[in-house]
């Protein structure tokens, strides 16, 4: 089987995201005119700065890593988390983040994946904008940022996330006093909104990329239009015949797919078995298909009647990621799918066209993914109270998304506050202010750099 990471997961509230920095690295194309100038040089090798990082309350040094860009340091920094924020008695745990420091002198951008923190000195595109500091948050309960018992999942709420971001905002101000953006894409997004939420002032403003916003698990109807009219008749046509036959040839493909996860040491104890799997993995195409192509190239290379059964299988490997089902990546996901199922929602995909194909009623449900022995129990009222938020209350919000990403057919809708979506032509869920037209990304990046250029605050004592 292809191997995949956590670029190709694509899950978050519709869909998992990419460790890139969900298209938002210092690799995207940012014009001239946008950048604010180049960052100042870093510290002095005396580590006056080490010292001064070392210090902080809760906060240990790992290490300090090489590969920065000039004019940056990189630190794999821990931070000291209470498990429960309302419960000082129920311990602690040691939360992971990554510092890109420039100077004290310049912006500080807030940034998470809201999955595990990746460990290679990327900027993301606000920090590339701004010539800000980075400072990069673990997502609790994933990565090492695992609190005790690891499997007791009852802390993992967007609330407790939200004050993990208020302690490393409050710790980390006494070194960076200037204007401080949060951003994030997908999942990240996600969680930049809901820190905003609980802690409004904590940051200057939010920059959320691709972010789901589900506000009533019990209707699907946003997404299912989505899919009925993405594209072309055609192009869609073309998805649901590869669906139906990639059904058809079920037991030639399950049996290939069982043979190579097992080849590869791996099994299906938390999925169930390896058909439901591959259901999983047909159902979930159109969604994917969009979320990370749709391109001319990628409709050219959907299989046709002709297709054999092994280029069917290669094909959906390519698009479905057929790994993240088996046991070693699904176990690492756990937490995700228990968000998914107790608080962000999930999604429906359209089936009509697969009657009498379909074996699993549950199979996308997050339950699938959770083991029995974990309760999960919904809570209606949480992305209510966020959409709430934003569109009431929610001030200084970029939302960028991609025209043709389905996990944002249900988007964030804020109100006049100073905030705006911004939608990129064409563009999938990697994408950034640098796809958006000539007339959005001028008015993104003058918005973020005004954002960014309010007065210094006094530091947290």
């Amino acid at each position: 089987m292809r191997t995949w990471t956590r670029r190709h997961l694509l899950l978050s509230a519709a869909s998992t995201v990419s460790t890139a920095g969900l298209a938002v690295t210092a690799s995207v194309p940012v014009p001239a005119h946008a950048v604010t100038g180049p960052p100042p040089p870093a510290g002095a090798p005396d580590d006056a700065f080490v010292r001064r990082l070392g210090a902080l309350p809760g906060v240990r040094i790992v290490e300090e890593r090489p590969g920065a860009e000039p004019g940056y340091r990189f630190f794999v920094l821990g931070l000291r988390q209470p498990v429960d924020h309302a419960d000082p008695s129920a311990g602690t745990f040691e939360q992971r983040l990554t510092l890109l420091h420039t100077s004290a002198e310049r912006p500080t951008v807030l940034f998470t994946t809201g999955y595990e923190a990746t460990l290679t000195p990327r900027r993301a595109e606000p920090t590339v904008l701004l010539g800000a500091n980075q400072l990069q948050v673990e997502h609790r309960y994933f990565g090492v940022s695992l609190p005790r018992p690891p499997h007791d999942y009852s802390h993992l709420t967007i609330r407790q996330a939200a004050d993990d971001h208020h302690r490393v905002v409050r710790a980390f101000r006494r070194l960076y006093p200037g204007a401080w953006i949060s951003a994030g894409g997908s999942k990240g997004g996600m969680a930049s909104v809901y820190h905003r939420r609980f802690h409004p002032h904590d940051v200057d403003g939010t920059v959320a990329y691709g972010a789901p916003n589900n506000v009533d698990d019990r209707d699907d109807s946003a997404y299912l239009r989505f899919l009925d009219t993405v594209g072309t008749a055609a192009d869609r046509e073309a998805l649901r015949t590869v669906q139906r036959r990639l059904l058809l040839h079920r037991t030639e493909l399950v049996a290939r797919y069982e043979a190579a996860t097992a080849a590869a040491g791996d099994g299906f104890r938390i999925v169930g078995s390896a058909d439901k799997a591959f259901e999983v993995a047909v159902l979930r195409v159109p969604f994917m298909f969009w979320q990370n192509g749709g391109g001319p190239a990628d409709l050219a290379a959907v299989p046709g009647p002709d297709a054999t059964a092994d280029e069917l299988y290669t094909w959906l490997d390519r698009t479905t990621g057929l790994a993240l089902y088996a046991d070693a990546i699904a176990r690492v996901y756990i937490p995700y799918w228990y968000q998914l199922g107790t608080q962000l929602g999930y999604l429906g995909v359209p089936t009509a066209h697969l009657a009498g194909l379909l074996r699993h009623p549950d199979a996308i449900e997050p339950r699938t993914f959770v083991p029995r022995d974990i309760p999960l129990r919904f809570d209606t009222g949480a992305m209510p109270d966020i959409d709430r938020w934003v569109r009431r209350r929610g001030s200084r919000l970029l939302f960028v998304n991609g025209e043709r990403d389905p996990s944002v057919a249900e988007p964030f809708r804020p109100g006049p506050r100073d905030s705006r979506v911004l939608w990129a032509p064409g563009a999938n869920h990697h994408t950034g202010i640098a796809a958006l037209s000539a007339a959005d990304r001028a008015e993104a990046t003058a918005t973020l750099t005004r954002w960014a250029t309010r007065r210094p605050r006094v530091p947290v004592p």
